[in-house]
């Protein structure tokens, strides 16, 4: 090879190298920004699933929401692997429902408190009711305490959303206030929409229609803002993990037989096989109706959202408590 060609040679190898050296350093930059972005990215955690849509209806874009409960859970027995713990005292705020709902993640939630997390416990937040005796003898353990389920009623869910935009802007850096504002406003009006929805549904029922019997105590809230009469229920406690007794069943019977409640609303994530066996003391002339009460179900499943979750029930428990009604009744 003459040198001349040598030359060109070393030259064309000088500039190929230039450009792969170009191109790692492009790479590299490219790699390291990907990785600011993902780990600068504020995060919020959520326990519950119902209380996961609401928060993301609040962030939208601005935040990574995770959240820990899976769909079609229940929310009194659900667990953490040790990576979602991990995840708790990692975010920038913690959402929780608090008063005694999510009772094998409390624990955690205390535990990214003293770690310097930001929580949120919404139940406290929105003025919450206690539970109270009913008419089958109530969860007397229970009576007096504060009842966690406070998403039955969307005025407080309402209040809610204005909390939970009023803690993200102050403990999630990098979020635009404005825009978790505005998230908050339209999702508000939703809400109000839902509101209307309910009280024109309700109004369907009778007044000597208008007594709920569920699987556990879980539709106070609901029962109070619109004028239904909660009789008891087949667990008479607040959390699932109770179990009823047999002078429990008897107790409940009594008292459906007196109010002539012929509807028992069961959560349909879980068995109803204590509302059928409700059924058959009373002689099968009990209808059992699948609510979604607790958690939210996958997509597609019916009540992929909360909005999605109390349309639907407010179908079911309102078709329910209007079969065979006389006309001339309402309210």
């Amino acid at each position: 090879m003459s040198g001349a060609r040598r030359t060109r040679a070393r030259v064309r190898v000088a500039r190929l190298r230039s450009l792969l050296m170009g191109l790692l350093a492009l790479a590299t930059v490219a790699t390291a920004t990907a990785c600011a972005g993902t780990q600068d990215r504020p995060g919020i955690v959520v326990t519950t699933n119902i209380l996961g849509d609401i928060t993301r209806r609040v962030v939208g874009d601005q935040a990574d929401v995770t959240v820990l409960m899976k769909p079609n859970a229940d929310p009194h027995s659900f667990g953490l692997s040790a990576a979602q713990a991990a995840q708790l005292e990692r975010a920038d705020l913690v959402v929780f429902n608090g008063l005694g709902l999510e009772e094998n993640v409390l624990r955690h939630v205390d535990a990214a408190r003293e770690a310097g997390v930001a929580t949120f416990e919404v139940g406290r937040a929105v003025d919450p009711l206690t539970f109270h005796t009913g008419d089958d003898g109530g969860p007397d353990e229970e009576a007096g305490q504060p009842d966690p389920h406070f998403w039955t009623d969307p005025d407080r869910v309402r209040k809610a959303v204005g909390l939970i935009a009023d803690r993200v802007t102050a403990h999630v850096k990098g979020v635009d206030d404005g825009t978790i504002r505005a998230n908050a406003t339209r999702y508000d009006r939703q809400l109000a929409d839902l509101t209307t929805f309910m009280e024109k549904s309700f109004d369907r029922v009778p007044d000597n229609r208008r007594n709920l019997v569920t699987n556990h105590h879980v539709f106070g809230y609901l029962a109070d803002r619109f004028g239904f009469r909660v009789i008891g229920a087949v667990i008479p406690s607040g959390t699932t993990l109770a179990s009823p007794s047999s002078s429990d069943l008897r107790s409940l019977t009594r008292a459906m037989e007196k109010a002539g409640v012929r509807t028992v609303f069961a959560d349909s994530s879980r068995p109803k096989r204590l509302a059928e066996v409700l059924r058959g003391e009373l002689g099968g002339r009990v209808q059992v109706v699948e609510l979604y009460s607790e958690s939210l179900t996958a997509e597609n499943g019916g009540a992929a959202t909360y909005l999605q979750m109390m349309r639907a029930n407010t179908t079911a428990m309102t078709d329910g408590l209007t079969a065979g009604s006389p006309k001339g009744t309402h309210r």
